[in-house]
């Protein structure tokens, strides 16, 4: 089956091996962060309909699920905003229902955290894992550059409120940009924040593939070691990909199913190899013969060659 709405399964560093649930046309966000892996919001909105339909993904789950897959976790991300889809409750009680079995994880920028409908329906996710960059509205606004209608103070005390309501894990990530959520004044307001929310984990991430905008880099070790002992919460630094194998190796296309992991988030010869599950040498022969084809792009990064879909053809 060519699936539409299943993605991978991908390693995640936070995750393991996770099987993608993307519910959100590309690229449909709340925000449009300057250093987000997909690129630039194209339908910039916060209007929360069923952008695709709910019994054509549980078709692919159904199809994928049948022969039940050794994975990590069920993981609704991908091309934006997960919680833009309003039928995502229902998505999860059918994965609840019929594969109890898995882990269900929900990554989101908790735009809508402030609405307690919204909250309810994710309940039943065992772990959500949201995003929170800045405090102070000035730096929320230059680095997640979001809709006009969303207040960040409000994100906040949805997250708060959350955490009272919510039995399953949180997860808390902080992506940080040197120089402009990591200053004295932001982090001061992050430990008054964080220690509200009291996360499970807090995770402190930067750039490791190319960002919306060219000139965002990643921040230094230092710094963000700088920032895990002034926020003054236990941290958890994220770092190197699982390196588990894909159980799910026989695919129709690779060259395919390649092009679709790349137009969601760029990803190294390794990262591709190790999703897929099938050698370094087979996926590089794969890469070369898209390459040649002009579909897809390169660019070198500190953590090696990124491979991307060539947007202009």
């Amino acid at each position: 089956m060519n699936y539409k709405y299943l993605f991978g399964p991908v390693p995640s560093r936070r995750l393991g091996l996770s099987l993608g649930i993307d519910l959100i046309p590309f690229k449909t966000c709340t925000y449009d962060c300057i250093y987000c892996e997909s690129g630039r919001t194209t339908n910039l909105t916060i209007d929360r309909k069923e952008y695709v339909p709910i019994k054509d993904v549980c078709k692919e789950l159904d199809d994928f699920l049948e022969k039940r897959p050794e994975l990590d976790y069920l993981t609704f991300s991908g091309s934006g905003e997960p919680t833009l889809h309003s039928g995502i409750g229902k998505v999860l009680k059918y994965i609840k229902k019929k594969f109890p079995e898995y882990k269900t994880a929900l990554i989101t920028n908790a735009c809508f955290f402030d609405d307690p409908s919204l909250r309810k329906e994710l309940y039943l996710f065992d772990v959500i894992l949201p995003s929170l960059d800045a405090v102070s509205e000035i730096v929320f606004r230059k680095l997640n550059r979001s809709h006009k209608k969303i207040d960040n103070n409000s994100i906040i005390k949805g997250l708060i409120d959350f955490r009272k309501e919510y039995s399953g894990e949180i997860w808390l990530e902080i992506f940080i940009i040197e120089g402009i959520n990591d200053v004295s004044i932001e982090v001061e307001k992050f430990k008054k924040a964080v220690k509200s929310i009291h996360p499970d984990k807090l995770q402190l991430n930067t750039l490791d593939r190319p960002g919306a905008e060219k000139g965002v880099k990643a921040a230094t070790l230092e710094a963000v070691n700088d920032f895990s002992e002034k926020i003054e919460y236990p941290v958890e630094v994220i770092a190197d990909f699982y390196s588990g194998k894909n159980t799910r190796k026989n695919y129709d296309d690779i060259e395919d199913t390649i092009l679709k992991m790349l137009k969601r988030r760029p990803m190294t010869l390794a990262d591709i190899s190790s999703s897929l599950g099938i050698e370094i040498s087979s996926t590089e022969d794969v890469l070369m013969k898209i390459t040649s084809k002009g579909k897809i792009l390169r660019e070198k990064l500190d953590r090696g060659i990124f491979y991307s879909v060539n947007n202009n053809i």
